[in-house]
């Protein structure tokens, strides 16, 4: 049994899984960089280790640092949260080298779903519906154009190794795709090594609905229903709500089943997302799946009960998963904004000093905070500093209880997206739940004062 775990991350999903280990009695290493001196979540945890300067490559993505203190601290176990080393293969089969327990799936299966055109051959074979596209890498431009203009525009140019919506890009003709490949090309050979891209066929107005898997080593897989993702600024997402309040419940089912089929496929084992895109008229297609715990989990747990990081743990544990699909109910509604440290006009990252911070209370407000007044935001991170979480029994009071958490939400000192999310929440097209992938490039301009 897992009896101390480190986690090789930062901010407030480090807080989280420190959380959750404390509640079952586990010991928790932190691992902070320079900039992480004064963090919470380094606080947060039993002991904590300084692991380098504050750039992420020699910090936070630094294997060797991170495995060397799990050795030190004699940690049976690391979580990795998501980001950083969450998605490593290498990562994973080192801690297995070291009989220290990766909490998260194997590295071979890291390694299958790392790579989108290896995804979609998987999903092909499963008998999952993928996004018409290349099957291949596509070696240069102009083979690029070769294959668009087979399926024709608009296309969405994709990074292979890609994530965070780094490497993606829509295009619309001949010249965009030869400008967009070899800048996009670049930037994934700079973030991840692999500077492979593929194609697949734009679907327009589509929604973005992700479903939480759940699998043990057992041969149990479960999904914990889905999460409507669909409020994207350039790919990232911006609010996140359960259930989705767009989808019909035979579609609800279908993308369910579908998902543990995906997981089974594939021998999945821990907490996983199959991410979906949905047509207008309800044909979807696989995405891509996200193999580590999700910026919006908190939504799914509080739509079912179900304490993600705990399950993470407990499979890890080798221990057999202690419901049935049919044992887990849903029940009411979830939202979930991210706060950042930006600003909501540019979209561009205002670090600098919080000098005050009050958070909303409230007995359906859950807080995720990574920082508190008096801590400096920096400039080596991303910016999201904060999760908003709200519960409703139905989604109009799980939106009313937002607008009056984002009216409490007060951060001084440095710009944030509230002022954007308090707009967009407001939208008619959000009220009644039409919130496709171009809700904002089509409802949302920064100071427009209203609908």
């Amino acid at each position: 049994m897992i009896k101390k775990v480190l986690i090789a991350n930062r901010g407030e999903i480090a807080r989280r899984i420190i959380r959750t280990c404390k509640q079952l009695g586990i010991q928790t290493v932190a691992v902070y960089s320079d900039a992480d001196q004064n963090a919470l979540f380094k606080n947060d945890a039993d002991e904590a280790y300084h692991i380098g300067p504050s750039q992420v490559q020699q910090s936070y993505l630094q294997l060797d640092n991170i495995i060397g203190v799990a050795k030190q601290t004699n940690a049976d176990a690391i979580h990795p949260g998501y980001g950083f080393l969450s998605e490593s293969p290498a990562f994973a089969e080192r801690c297995r080298e070291e009989n220290i327990t990766f909490i998260g799936p194997q590295a071979d299966i890291l390694r299958l779903m790392g790579s989108k055109i290896e995804a979609r051959k998987a999903m092909i074979e499963a008998g999952v519906p993928v996004i018409p596209g290349t099957d291949r890498a596509v070696g240069s431009a102009e083979e690029a154009v070769r294959f668009a203009e087979e399926i024709g525009y608009p296309v969405m140019l994709k990074a292979s190794a890609g994530g965070g919506g780094i490497g993606m890009e829509v295009v619309h003709s001949a010249d965009e795709l030869k400008k967009a490949f070899e800048n996009n090309s670049k930037r994934a050979a700079s973030f991840f090594g692999d500077g492979a891209m593929f194609l697949e066929k734009h679907i327009q107005n589509s929604r973005h609905i992700e479903v939480q898997v759940l699998a043990d080593h057992h041969h149990h897989t479960v999904h914990l229903f889905e999460r409507e993702c669909s409020i994207q600024r350039r790919n990232q997402k911006v609010l996140e709500e359960a259930p989705s309040p767009s989808i019909s419940e035979q579609l609800r089912e279908e993308l369910g089943r579908t998902a543990v089929i995906a997981a089974e496929a594939i021998h999945y084992t821990n907490a996983g997302t199959i991410e979906f895109l949905v047509d207008e008229s309800e044909q979807f297609y696989f995405l891509e799946m996200n193999t580590r715990i999700q910026v919006e989990h908190p939504i799914t747990e509080e739509i079912t009960g179900i304490d993600i990081v705990k399950e993470q743990i407990s499979i890890a544990n080798n221990q057999v998963l202690s419901f049935k699909q049919e044992e887990i109910v849903r029940k009411g509604h979830a939202i979930e904004v991210r706060i950042y440290a930006e600003d909501p006009v540019r979209f561009l990252p205002s670090p600098g000093k919080i000098t005050a911070l009050e958070l909303p209370e409230g007995k359906d407000v859950r807080n995720e905070c990574a920082v508190t007044s008096g801590d400096t935001v920096t400039p080596f991170y991303d910016p999201m500093i904060a999760k908003l979480i709200v519960y409703g029994e139905k989604r109009k009071e799980a939106i009313n209880s937002l607008e009056e958490a984002l009216r409490q939400f007060n951060i001084e000192g440095i710009k944030t997206n509230i002022p954007m999310l308090q707009e967009i929440i407001t939208y008619e097209a959000f009220l009644k739940g039409n919130t496709q992938t171009s809700f904002l490039s089509k409802y949302y301009q920064p100071n427009s004062g209203g609908n």
